[in-house]
């Protein structure tokens, strides 16, 4: 046979040749970065392969698909072991699919309570809303530290004027600033007074969905786990950077193909937009718009409006904090909670007395409560006294 005998006994011996080379991955080059990335050091998670996938592609130039990549990571036990550590279950209730006319309906939902670290350092807790237009799949998205009601009356005005016009209805769950009563499989709901007159002021209907049953707008429930993507930048974001990548986010996936509709939105959207219901007139979409802001509080446990200064409970300084301004009051909340709220004054200095004796004691640890108290109020009028005529 012209073969050596050693070569004839390995084929007895049930040897089979392999039909094909090992080749290396050209992902193999992101190994070390994506070892990093999903070590306990990080501060960055990854809910989704695709999540990993898009920021290696927008930080560190990957160049394939996401079914390549994620081909590659199943492969890898040491990386699949991260995903399937933190794998959500799939609900096994069945739903029933239906699609909506254009300009006939839109879904409101919130993410809510995201935990965010800041490059600062700080940790803050953040809610996208999301405005989904159900025919085009088009969203808009508003990244905020309150979810208060003025907040939502404010975005959805935004939306409807950035989109040209507002839909015939709007679906949402029954969160607390829009129903007072929820609606359930035995009663109707009721809507919120403030609410349904901004409904009836914007020429739209709220179709409440039934407590419980969240798959009632699927729609906009289903594509939310994309905002998980805002976890794998913790650490690397400002609250100003953070809000720009949201936006950043909502245009890339307005413009990528949805699996779901098998359509691209923004150019779907543009068919759908001359469906939609016209907007009111300025003067009612102004009623509804508030500014927003963070602002960092000072050393003397106060913000700055106008330039002048408002004070806040103790232990915030250095911490963000985001003003609310409307009916000529500043509402000043950290992460959701609204902690103060002062008229809109013309004062330079404007002390509620119970945060100044708060930021004195924590100054003067060892001095009596009473000695605080009455040091406070001194302290206060002189204040006063100096500033009331400037």
């Amino acid at each position: 046979m012209g073969v050596d005998r050693r070569t004839i006994e390995k084929y007895l011996e049930g040897y089979t040749p392999k039909t094909s080379r090992l080749r290396k991955s050209k992902i193999d080059d992101y190994y070390e970065a994506i070892s990093l990335l999903l070590s306990e050091e990080s501060l960055q998670v990854f809910y989704y392969k695709r999540v990993l996938w898009q920021y290696l592609k927008d930080n560190h130039g990957l160049s394939c698909s996401s079914s390549t990549f994620r081909a590659y990571l199943s492969k890898k036990q040491e990386f699949q072991s991260y995903f399937d550590s933190g794998k959500r279950k799939k609900a096994n209730s069945e739903v029933i699919r239906f699609e909506t006319p254009p300009g006939e309906q839109a879904q409101l939902d919130w993410k809510e309570d995201i935990r965010y670290i800041t490059k600062d350092g700080e940790i803050i807790y953040i809610n996208v809303c999301v405005v989904l237009l159900c025919f085009s799949r088009f969203r808009t998205f508003h990244l905020s530290i309150s979810k208060s009601q003025s907040v939502l009356l404010s975005f959805l005005t935004e939306s409807f004027e950035a989109i040209g016009g507002i839909p015939k209805t709007i679906v949402t769950d029954n969160m607390k600033t829009v129903m007072d009563d929820a609606r359930t499989e035995y009663k109707a709901g009721k809507v919120n007074e403030r609410f349904y007159q901004f409904a009836k002021d914007m020429g739209f209907e709220v179709h409440p969905c039934i407590a419980g049953k969240p798959k009632t707008k699927a729609k906009v429930e289903a594509p939310m786990k994309f905002i998980d993507e805002i976890h794998a930048y913790q650490g690397k974001f400002n609250y100003e950077e953070l809000h720009q990548f949201v936006q950043k986010l909502c245009n890339r996936i307005n413009n990528s193909y949805n699996q779901g509709s098998g359509k691209i939105p923004i150019l779907a959207f543009r068919k759908e937009k001359d469906l939609l219901s016209p907007l009111p007139n300025e003067k009612i979409r102004d009623h509804y718009k508030i500014d927003h802001k963070l602002v960092k509080v000072n050393t003397s446990n106060m913000i700055h409006y106008k330039s002048n200064q408002y004070s806040v409970p103790a232990g915030y300084i250095g911490k963000t904090v985001g003003l609310q301004l409307y009916d000529n009051h500043i509402y000043v909340y950290y992460n959701t909670e609204l902690i103060v709220s002062h008229p809109i004054s013309q004062l330079k200095l404007n002390y509620k007395q119970e945060h100044y004796t708060e930021t004195l004691a924590r100054g003067l640890p060892h001095t009596p409560d009473m000695e605080i108290e009455e040091l406070a109020r001194k302290n206060l009028e002189a204040i006063n006294e100096v500033y009331k005529n400037e």
